[in-house]
């Protein structure tokens, strides 16, 4: 890349998750401008522009007038589930890199042919799967790769929480997103536990999903009460994942469950030598000398290896380094072979929940 010239990146979708993760976190980065800016609402567009573009930023309310018009490199897309496959695909065959929020697609078929796009078309693609980008996640992703705990062969991927049902957008609509807790946070969890346990091949899945307090109102609902005629997703989902080599994996996700056991995107994993969880901090458990023992690795210390100084927010990592595994032409942390197993994994648990059968992977 010449020196001094920027990344004209572009942002298609210029909602919540766009104007609080993605556009103030590339805003930090030298190398990048984002020079366009597109929205089915131009208002949020233009704001969007006003406030993270440059002067002369483009604003949009179709996409791919955006690329044919704007000689774009990189595109991030913030939009509803449905969408993520056409418009990462277009944009890929523009000739950007895309990031595209998670989860992948909304179906395993979208999320193959955003796969094939980006081999086809020689860019880049990754998903946004922030979590992985704490510092706990990558001390833990790192221990598990020296094999601290050796074989894992059982763990569990939490995204539960006791009243938090998102009311705005399109969140609450089976048609735009696919899904419910399960897509929306369910996909970090899994996530997060397939990268430590560096395994991406199931056997089986048998899920669980539920409907059981969409009707409530009343409900001490953390952005308050939701409305039950337009609640057609799911407030509760729950996976038994038996994997090839014979791990086995409990997913569990909720937005809404009469429970004290809290937490998202978060793993708890079992393995020969040791286990890890994230209950009250990155906690390592084990056995040594006869002893029991359990560690609390001290993230905030300086020299770990991947860390050094403030603690950045996960989602100014993943940019930082999305940015730079295309200014170095590498590959993304977040590789779309591994998201495409995500995806397929939770469209299972969907199907198996409708069929009342188990779900066999070939």
């Amino acid at each position: 890349m010449e020196k001094n010239r920027k990344l004209r990146v572009g942002i298609i979708g210029c909602g919540g998750i766009g104007t609080n993760k993605h556009m103030p976190s590339l805003a930090k980065i030298e190398e990048v401008e984002m020079t366009a800016f597109c929205d089915l609402d131009l208002e949020k567009a233009d704001k969007a522009a006003r406030d993270f573009g440059t002067a002369n930023a483009g604003v949009y309310t179709d996409y791919r007038e955006m690329l044919e018009k704007e000689g774009l490199e990189v595109v991030h897309v913030c939009t509803p589930n449905s969408s993520h496959a056409p418009i990462s695909i277009a944009a890929m065959e523009a000739g950007c890199h895309v990031m595209c929020e998670k989860p992948m697609a909304k179906t395993t078929a979208e999320a193959k042919s955003m796969v094939e796009a980006a081999e086809r078309t020689g860019r880049k693609l990754t998903i946004g799967y922030q979590n992985r980008f704490r510092t706990d996640s990558m001390f833990l992703q790192q221990a598990c790769r020296r094999g601290d705990l050796g074989e894992v062969y059982f763990a569990k991927a939490h995204a539960i929480r006791r009243r938090a049902v998102p009311t705005w957008g399109v969140f609450l609509d089976a048609e735009a997103q696919g899904g419910g807790p399960l897509i929306d946070i369910g996909t970090h969890a899994l996530d997060l536990t397939l990268w430590c346990m560096d395994n991406y091949a199931p056997a089986r899945v048998t899920g669980s999903v539920y409907r059981k307090l969409g009707d409530q109102k009343d409900t001490g609902n953390a952005w308050g009460d939701w409305d039950p005629a337009e609640y057609t997703v799911e407030d509760s989902a729950f996976a038994f994942i038996t994997m090839q080599d014979g791990a086995t994996i409990v997913l569990e996700s909720s937005w809404a469950l009469n429970t004290l056991e809290t937490g998202e995107a978060k793993t708890t994993l079992c393995g020969t030598k040791a286990g890890a969880d994230m209950k009250e901090g990155l906690r390592i458990n084990g056995a040594d000398f006869g002893k029991l023992y359990v560690k609390k690795p001290n993230l905030d210390a300086a020299g770990v290896d991947f860390y050094e100084g403030d603690e950045e927010k996960p989602a100014d990592v993943e940019a930082r380094s999305w940015i730079d595994c295309i200014l170095n032409d590498t590959e993304p942390v977040v590789k779309p072979e591994e998201a495409l197993k995500v995806t397929e994994i939770l469209e299972a648990v969907y199907l198996s929940a409708a069929t009342g059968k188990t779900i066999e992977f070939n």
